[in-house]
C-alpha cells in the first residue's frame, strides 16, 4: 500500500480504530477500500448497466470517509 487517502480512523471519531472504513492508494495506482460487505443486500439493486464478477464484492463506506479521502484522490 502506498498511502491512506483521507484521515485515519481516530481523526474520524473511532475510539478503537479496530473496525473502521478506510481508503488506500496502492503502489500500482489502484485503490483498496475497507468497508462493510453488502453484496447480498445491494447486488439486486445495481442498475442495468452495472455488473459484478463472482470474485467481486460490494462494500459500503461512510460518506464521511469518502469525503475526507476526496482531497487525496488524484485528478488523473
Amino acid at each position: 500500500m502506498k498511502r491512506r487517502l483521507g484521515d485515519p480512523p481516530r481523526q474520524r471519531g473511532s475510539a478503537t480504530s479496530e473496525t473502521c472504513p478506510d481508503v488506500f492508494e496502492l503502489d500500482d495506482g489502484n485503490f483498496a477500500v475497507i468497508g462493510t460487505e453488502a453484496t447480498a443486500a445491494l447486488d439486486p439493486h445495481l442498475p442495468p448497466d452495472a455488473a459484478r464478477a463472482d470474485h467481486e464484492r460490494i462494500v459500503v463506506i461512510s460518506r464521511e470517509t469518502l469525503i475526507r479521502a476526496k482531497r487525496d484522490i488524484p485528478d488523473a
